[in-house]
């Protein structure tokens, strides 16, 4: 049966469709005959107890700059939709926030991917501390003697915003590193909320590993190699993709978290394991799909969508 799907999304306009996951989930609804309707998140509204949006009937394909054709602006009740994807990238701020709590009204009986207060109670560098078992020594504080007292323990440490994305502002501090004063002042002055502050794992150099998740099943990875002279691995900073088989340890990782992700109705997740460590599970716009298509692996949409398909037979 065809589906009514609404992405809300940043700019379709600005996007890089090369490596865009939002683009991939677009192009495979479209493929099976699904109805898309594209708006950005200013243009959701809730008055009473409806869920509104002003919408644009969407067409894509497959050619850089020339992939989205948009229809007539129109108003919709999102309660009419079958699907919501809420795929606008971080960052994980207030504005993200409300965004959730506006589309919980309208879930499940409009199925929202991800569950949207899922998604506000899962922020990836904290749900992530339930499972410590699986990641390496981790503090969360803004307090300096908590943060001089861990890095006495541990050496050498990353220090990162707690709702920061891209691997903007991460940082690796050596425990007698003479900036750290400097750095935490500059922090203090620009984040308001706690820091992540984590034992350094030197293999950062062999990758990073994107895993992706599909209701609670691990599906397919990339490892994402940081260019020289950086810690970061995103591609967005430079880092190189390459394809990758998961390991034992990594299988023992998605083994352990994917029940709670499909308790949750977390149905597309992105974790990221350095060393056999787990250190972030992505909730919010994970991604790494075409970028897994392109280097041999599968095509990760038909998953997300035959997950997708499944909740709404279930529920009808």
């Amino acid at each position: 049966m065809a589906l009514t799907v609404a992405v809300q999304m940043d700019p379709i306009q600005a996007i890089r469709i090369a490596g865009d996951t939002t683009f991939a989930l677009l192009l495979e609804a479209q493929a099976r005959g699904h109805r898309l309707l594209y708006y950005t998140p200013d243009r959701l509204s809730l008055q009473g107890r409806r869920v509104t949006a002003r919408v644009e009937p969407l067409t894509v394909r497959d050619v850089e700059g020339a992939h989205a054709t948009l229809g007539e602006i129109q108003r919709i009740d999102l309660a009419e939709a079958d699907v919501v994807l809420m795929r606008q990238d971080p960052p994980f701020d207030m504005a993200y926030v409300t965004a959730t709590h506006m589309l919980e009204r309208i879930h499940p009986e409009t199925l929202v991917v991800n569950n949207p207060f899922e998604v506000r109670n899962a922020p990836e560098k904290l749900f992530v501390l339930d499972f410590p078992e699986l990641m390496p020594p981790t503090l969360i504080t803004r307090d300096k003697a908590e943060i001089e007292a861990f890095r006495r323990e541990h050496g050498t440490i990353a220090m990162k915003p707690l709702h920061g994305h891209g691997g903007a502002a991460v940082f690796r501090v050596s425990e007698t590193d003479p900036n750290f004063g400097s750095m935490y002042d500059l922090f203090a002055a620009t984040f308001r909320e706690a820091w992540v502050v984590q034992r350094f794992l030197e293999r950062i150099t062999e990758g990073d590993k994107r895993i992706i998740l599909v209701d609670g099943e691990p599906m397919g990875a990339i490892n994402r190699v940081p260019a020289a002279n950086d810690i970061r691995s995103n591609m967005v900073r430079g880092g190189a993709a390459a394809a990758s088989e998961l390991t034992e340890r990594e299988r023992e990782i998605c083994a352990t978290i994917g029940p709670e992700l499909r308790r949750r109705g977390l149905i597309l997740v992105g974790i990221d394991v350095i060393d056999g460590h787990l250190t972030e599970i992505n909730v919010t716009s994970p991604t790494g799909i075409r970028a897994i298509k392109r280097l041999g692996g599968p095509d990760l949409a038909v998953a997300v969508w035959d997950a997708i398909e499944a909740r709404r037979a279930g529920r009808g």
